[in-house]
């Protein structure tokens, strides 16, 4: 009996459910499973896992919009940074970058010390926490497209660069994660369309797996919605410390597979 679907479902529903909270579908952590546990073939790893993000983000979106999270600037100044960005990245990684080694060591390099960090100075005392320091306009836009091409590349969304460094600037975990799954979502519409264009024109493995993108995305759609009804209940420092944690095993994981 093949498992592919059930597992897929099973492992979209845990991660989404952890992950959603904090502003990350859980594309990043579903990346190395595609890999590793079902065998997906590069460069199709990243298409299908835009494919899980489109089918996952409605999910945490409407429980987010509900709850009048999607409020504000900051969801419209990462999709305009971000939706350029994913195209570019797409590009890259069917023609320049097929290889996952690179993007084992630029997570490894940028999420394990931000997450430290983040962790640190959550656990700070509440006097020594310097304020939130808000972005430009500009900068945000400009931090959007870096991580858009990023994401168009490996096929992650964003959200699990852009929570920890905008948390890592201070400003609230309940503000930043519905923004960044907001780009996430946006995003994963655009790089999904843009790899199907590009499978037009090349000939390796660049077309997502289906079955597999929808079985992981079905239970992402359902984790994500559970994820974010249970971050209104959430204590601030809480969602800060599971932010870290995350961005902190993430960069652990991809700095062990770097060295292997």
């Amino acid at each position: 009996m093949d498992w592919t679907v059930p597992g897929g479902l099973v492992a979209g529903l845990l991660i989404a459910t952890v992950t959603a909270p904090v502003g990350v579908s859980g594309a990043v952590f579903l990346l190395p499973v595609q890999l590793s546990v079902f065998g997906v073939p590069n460069p199709a790893v990243t298409p299908t896992n835009l494919l899980f993000n489109v089918v996952a983000g409605p999910g945490a979106l409407w429980r987010y919009r509900n709850d009048g999270a999607l409020h504000g600037d900051l969801a419209r100044r990462l999709v305009l940074g971000t939706l350029p960005g994913v195209v570019i990245g797409a590009a890259i990684r069917v023609f320049a970058l097929p290889g996952p080694d690179v993007f084992r060591l630029l997570i490894a390099t940028l999420l394990l010390p931000l997450g430290l960090w983040l962790c640190l100075r959550t656990l700070a005392p509440a006097h020594r926490q310097p304020p939130a320091r808000e972005l430009t306009p500009h900068t945000l836009t400009g931090l959007a497209l870096a991580v858009g091409i990023v994401g168009g590349i490996y096929g992650i969304g964003g959200g699990s660069l852009l929570g920890p460094i905008l948390a890592g600037r201070g400003l609230p975990v309940a503000r930043v994660a519905p923004a960044a799954l907001a780009a996430t979502f946006a995003t994963s519409v655009v790089g999904a369309a843009a790899y199907a264009v590009l499978a037009l024109v090349h000939a390796g493995d660049v077309a997502p797996e289906w079955w597999l993108g929808l079985a992981c995305g079905t239970g992402g759609l359902i984790g994500g919605y559970l994820g974010a009804r249970l971050q209104p209940r959430m204590p601030e420092r809480a969602l800060r410390m599971l932010l870290g944690t995350l961005a902190t095993a993430l960069g652990a994981l991809y700095a062990a597979q770097t060295l292997i």
